[in-house]
Parts: C-alpha cells; sequence; structure tokens
C-alpha cells in the first residue's frame, strides 16, 4: 500500500505517516469487511481515503497549478511515450501539483469516475474533469521535455 500513499502525496515522509495512519484504521475496521469483493480493493480503499483526508487537512488539493501556466503549455498527443519507462512516468506523477495528482491518480490508475471523484473530493464533475485535462497537459508537456535532452 506504500506506493498508493506516495502516488498521492509524493513526499516519503507523509506517505509513511499515512501508511500508518491506514494500517489503523484497517485494523480497526477489520470487522466490517463483508468478504465481498478482494480484500486487497477493501484495504487500497482504505488507504485512499486516508491520503485524500490528509490532503484535505493540507488543503492542497486547491494548491494546483495556476490556469495561465498550463495555457502556456503546449499539448502534443502525437507525443513519443514509448521512450520512456514506468519508474520515470511514476516519478513524473508524483510531481504533479497535489491537485492534479490527486485527479489523475483516482481517474487513470484506480479507475475512479468524474462523479465518484467529485464526490470524495468536493468538487464538481466539471473541476475533476479540468484538473485531469490540465494534469495530461502537463504531463505530456514534461515527457517532451525529456525526450528533448
Amino acid at each position: 500500500m506504500f506506493p498508493v500513499c506516495m502516488r498521492y502525496v509524493g513526499e516519503r515522509s507523509l506517505a509513511e505517516d499515512i501508511l500508518q495512519d491506514g494500517f489503523i484504521t484497517l485494523f480497526t475496521k477489520l470487522d466490517t469487511y463483508k468478504g465481498d469483493g478482494s480484500f486487497e480493493g477493501w484495504a487500497r480503499r482504505i488507504f485512499i481515503t486516508t491520503a485524500l483526508m490528509s490532503l484535505r487537512k493540507k488543503d492542497a488539493l486547491k494548491m494546483s497549478e495556476d490556469i495561465e501556466v498550463v495555457r502556456g503549455m503546449k499539448t502534443d498527443i502525437t507525443s513519443q511515450t514509448q521512450n520512456i519507462g514506468y519508474k520515470e512516468l511514476m516519478k513524473l506523477v508524483m510531481e504533479l501539483p497535489p491537485g492534479f495528482r490527486t485527479v489523475f491518480n483516482m481517474y487513470a490508475i484506480e479507475g475512479y469516475s468524474h462523479k465518484e471523484i467529485g464526490e470524495m473530493l468536493g468538487i464538481s464533475e466539471t473541476t475533476s474533469r479540468t484538473q485531469l485535462s490540465r494534469a495530461r497537459i502537463w504531463l505530456q508537456n514534461k515527457i517532451k521535455e525529456l525526450e528533448n535532452v
């Protein structure tokens, strides 16, 4: 579950704290697991929720790149991403601004819908879609920079 925590907060010491809090929550709520679905999926949701609560406490979900910064970036869908490996891509994901990173993780990696993301984060579906779009543009530009090095 540590990689899940890292993907959401991008900082090792904070991810370790979230991991510990997540395990405490998991053990205290173990009796609520009904056996529906996989245990891993149930546990993953606890750790994601714990990470989101931590981000909310720090108001990190509002600390996204200014729209003007993102507008200045150009998107190139034909970018050659086969030159970048998984580790490099995950490193870039952890460098995303907190709001972008949270929505990107929830949508692209965890598979939540924009409606579910909106409900969990207390934002509108449109805001979720916008954050995802901005995250993709940010990542595409960073990948392009890596390819040009």
